[in-house]
């Protein structure tokens, strides 16, 4: 995602200069923490819902499908109720990449408007709601397909194929690690039966899980987008692209560019409950691009940009490092000290900015430039402060922990 005037490298991130930074925290509403949209029903209610289709193996083939394609486009193993309803079986990402998804029959959404429509002909309920008529059943279909609510199928790289209904269940939102969910059995006589289950991560380790919760993703560019949608990027981690910008002369006032690059980031634990699905970090740099100024008049000349990089690091991938090979310092003169750097875990709220003072030298003199870089209040801040050169040049290509997160730093001449 790119703010004011920055450039891109291969998917590039920079990393900008700060001296001091402070943190204004607006209060909190409370409210309920949102992803991409609008909260839409209760998720318990949809989880029931879904407990009461007529699911086939072709359904499950479907939901296998979206999921799988979000996976491969970086996200999480997620179906989105957007694109259940618009594009059925399509994954996160396939409409920045042209992938078109397979057709189907009869798709999930068939099955949830029919299944509603016919509960309102009867003026009974579906997932615990009664429907009066047929413009009730389109209303909350509308709500549902706008909202931020998802079907997660963790561990769906295991499934064996069988056409066997998933348990359901919904994430409790409240980080507990166990919920009750819906075990559907068909019975010798075609009919099915629904038992009621306590389901935990051990169990959807072992058998097929459908959790209904919330997407937080979609709305970004993963880093497995990037790579896509940027020819630079191929392969594990992609092809680091160095294309600093140099004077008119061909060489900065202060000597030869280096150009530091974030080579690699490993998650050493899980952020939140399992229910919510795979953990979405935010690193999130700016930078004064290119600076080479002589003089405080040509130091009016600059301003500070920002980018964001999400990385979706899933659950069975801790511990793993995972390849990143981004550029954050692309222009980085002798006269850049200090980076700074912040990592934060998706969690939501209201968008608040880390207020920071982007440091820069002029002969002997360092000068102040202001930098706000945003996340929400509710967002785990992973790790954040200052780097200086002295210390990036004595880790490079070191593994380093910062916070519950461990990163290689790599320094190109």
């Amino acid at each position: 995602m790119k703010r004011n005037s920055l450039k891109l490298y291969a998917a590039a991130g920079l990393c900008f200069t700060v001296f001091s930074c402070i943190d204004p925290i607006p209060e909190d509403d409370g409210g309920p923490v949102t992803g991409a949209g609008p909260a839409g029903p209760p998720l318990s209610e949809i989880a029931g819902l879904l407990a009461e289709l007529p699911f086939g193996p072709e359904h499950v083939r479907e939901v296998h499908n979206a999921v799988s394609a979000s996976s491969e486009n970086g996200y999480d193993e997620e179906y989105t109720m957007a694109n259940l309803f618009s594009v059925p079986g399509s994954g996160v990402g396939d409409e920045h990449t042209g992938t078109k998804a397979a057709e189907y029959a009869n798709p999930v959404s068939d099955l949830i408007r029919e299944h509603l429509l016919s509960k309102a002909r009867t003026k009974s309920a579906a997932g615990g709601r009664t429907f009066e008529n047929e413009e009730d059943v389109e209303k909350y279909i509308e709500a549902l397909a706008s909202s931020d609510i998802q079907v997660y199928w963790p561990f769906s790289d295991r499934w064996n194929g069988s056409g066997e209904i998933p348990v359901i269940t919904f994430d409790p939102e409240n980080e507990s690690t166990t919920n009750i969910g819906y075990r559907i059995r068909r019975t010798g006589d075609g009919m099915t039966e629904v038992d009621t289950v306590v389901v935990d991560e051990k169990m959807a380790e072992e058998n097929p899980v459908w959790v209904v919760n919330r997407n937080s993703d979609s709305g970004f560019l993963s880093l497995d987008m990037m790579r896509q949608l940027y020819p630079g990027w191929t392969g594990e981690g992609g092809t680091i692209v160095v294309n600093p910008s140099r004077s008119s002369s061909g060489n900065t006032s202060a000597g030869s560019v280096r150009t530091l690059i974030l080579k690699d980031f490993t998650m050493n634990r899980n952020y939140d409950s399992w229910f919510a699905g795979a953990s979405e970090f935010f690193v999130k740099c700016g930078a004064v691009e290119n600076f080479t100024a002589s003089t405080e008049a040509e130091l009016q000349l600059y301003s500070p940009s920002i980018t964001d990089f999400m990385i979706v690091v899933k659950r069975n991938q801790v511990g793993k490092a995972q390849p990143f090979n981004a550029v954050l310092i692309s222009d980085w003169t002798g006269q850049v000290d200090n980076c700074a750097f912040m990592i934060i875990e998706d969690d939501g709220g209201k968008q608040t900015s880390w207020e920071c003072t982007a440091l820069v030298r002029i002969e002997s003199k360092s000068y102040g430039i202001e930098v706000d870089l945003p996340f929400r209040t509710r967002d785990d801040i992973v790790w954040r402060g200052s780097l200086s050169s002295r210390y990036l040049e004595a880790h490079d290509n070191t593994p380093e922990n910062f916070g519950d997160v461990t990163i290689t730093f790599e320094i190109e001449d």
